[in-house]
């Protein structure tokens, strides 16, 4: 007989047909008439209650259904006489596939933190909180797939190794083959990277960005999504050292454009989260904050405020709230700053614009005024800045200029000012932090909460 996945025996109208469901143990408890087992596959966080009558089996036959165990059930699907479920499993056979000693199986049937659960993340998706969020995880990469398609953008593949800085702050991975005790070295004593893999310096990507304009310079409408790489000793709930980041890039896109995308986007993403994972939202609803399907719906109802840089922080220095970080103009938002926008002062997500050039990267559009660039951050609730993006500059000259300032190597970039000398156009395009994302979605507290295997300084297990 076929095996039939949780999700769908809970949808299925109880006939007393015969049933096949595989999967692992949650709970089992009874008495010395009948043996309840709740069992979950992973395919929805619901289990389906298995009632093993005690005058077909045995406790001896019985003593290996526990906790964390795989199970083979057959039985009759009937109505459920229990609450919580419409229909369970009466069970003619139960087969154990592979046994758990309950004295060292850590998930027992009690409360364990999300900081212990870290340290046994091979195990931790078979708990309530991770399997709800790793499902979520998929809708969320599913649904940014689905939407670019519906919109006529071509999914671009950008290296992962790379020999360029995207953002310019030198905080990358370095790939090499060379010996690490003994490498061959220049004149200078330096290591001579011509003699490595690749013929010169190479390390694990930040961005796909510079790639993705290359190919909408050609298909006008492309998306990068993939993982990137910092080697930013950051050891806060915001940070990984692998993550994985959604670019588009438009050709004919100027920032108003880009906003209208950006919206767009987030609103689709967070109202199919809404329509296709009610059950695993309303979990972490309910177990981690009791404010996500507010906050999401939130979102979802509400357009996006815009304003420039200067305007907030003109607000912020208004604001009698008291704040960490000082603001004045020219200096980067904090975390602070942002919530405070969206949370108190407009109530509603917020686009800035037209951030200070000395503190954004060398490829967005200056202004006519020459202080500011055609920048964007969509900041969220809880979150702070979600989307980082802008109008690329495609004036060749202002292009240079601006990459002598920051002092990025013009040789090698050639390639990339090649799209401005062969066939420039006005494009825009920005950033998506996936697991920034799914921090807002799921209502976790720790981005490393929201990742299968996460990497962070000091901690590459697994």
């Amino acid at each position: 007989m076929k095996r039939i996945k949780v999700n769908a025996l809970l949808k299925t109208p109880a006939s007393g047909q015969e049933v096949l469901v595989k999967g692992w143990v949650r709970t089992k408890r009874g008495n010395k008439y009948v043996t309840f087992i709740a069992v979950n596959d992973g395919s929805t966080i619901n289990n389906i209650q298995v009632v093993a009558d005690m005058t077909l089996f045995t406790d001896e036959g019985l003593r290996d259904v526990t906790t964390g165990a795989s199970v083979s059930v057959l039985g009759t699907l009937v109505e459920s006489q229990g609450k919580g479920q419409t229909v369970e499993i009466q069970a003619k056979a139960i087969e154990v596939l592979g046994t758990a000693d309950p004295e060292t199986y850590p998930l027992q049937k009690k409360g364990h933190s999300l900081e212990f659960l870290r340290e046994i993340a091979h195990l931790r998706p078979r708990t309530n909180t991770f399997g709800a969020v790793l499902r979520i995880r998929h809708a969320m990469a599913y649904a940014i797939h689905r939407y670019f398609n519906h919109n006529g953008f071509f999914y671009i593949h950008t290296p992962i190794i790379t020999a360029s800085d995207a953002e310019g702050a030198g905080q990358m991975f370095r790939v090499t083959t060379l010996d690490p005790i003994n490498p061959p070295r220049t004149d200078e004593g330096t290591p001579d990277f011509s003699e490595d893999f690749f013929g010169r310096s190479t390390n694990l990507t930040v961005s796909g960005q510079l790639e993705g304009e290359v190919c909408a310079m050609a298909l006008s409408e492309i998306y990068t999504f993939g993982p990137t790489f910092r080697a930013e000793n950051s050891n806060t709930s915001r940070h990984l050292a692998e993550f994985w980041m959604v670019e588009p890039e438009m050709a004919f896109y100027e920032l108003e454009d880009n906003m209208d995308l950006a919206e767009d986007f987030l609103r689709y993403l967070v109202r199919y989260a809404l329509d296709h994972c009610p059950d695993d939202l309303q979990f972490l609803n309910d177990m981690y904050d009791k404010e996500l399907l507010d906050r999401l719906a939130f979102v979802v109802e509400n357009d996006f405020q815009r304003l420039t840089y200067s305007e907030a922080v003109a607000i912020l220095i208004d604001a009698k709230q008291k704040f960490e970080y000082k603001v004045e103009w020219g200096t980067d938002l904090q975390s602070e700053h942002e919530r405070y926008l969206v949370e108190k002062h407009f109530k509603k997500p917020v686009i800035l614009t037209n951030y200070p050039k000395d503190i954004k990267s060398f490829y967005m559009k200056l202004n006519d005024d020459n202080q500011t660039v055609r920048a964007m951050d969509v900041l969220f609730p809880g979150i702070g800045e979600i989307i980082g993006g802008s109008q690329r500059e495609d004036n060749y000259e202002k292009l240079v200029k601006r990459m002598q300032e920051m002092h990025i190597p013009e040789k090698e970039m050639s390639w990339y000012l090649d799209t401005r000398r062969f066939g420039s156009v006005p494009h825009s395009g920005f950033g998506l932090g996936f697991e920034r994302l799914l921090l807002f979605v799921t209502g976790m507290g720790n981005i490393r909460d929201v990742i299968p295997f996460p990497r962070y300084p000091k901690s590459a297990d697994f």
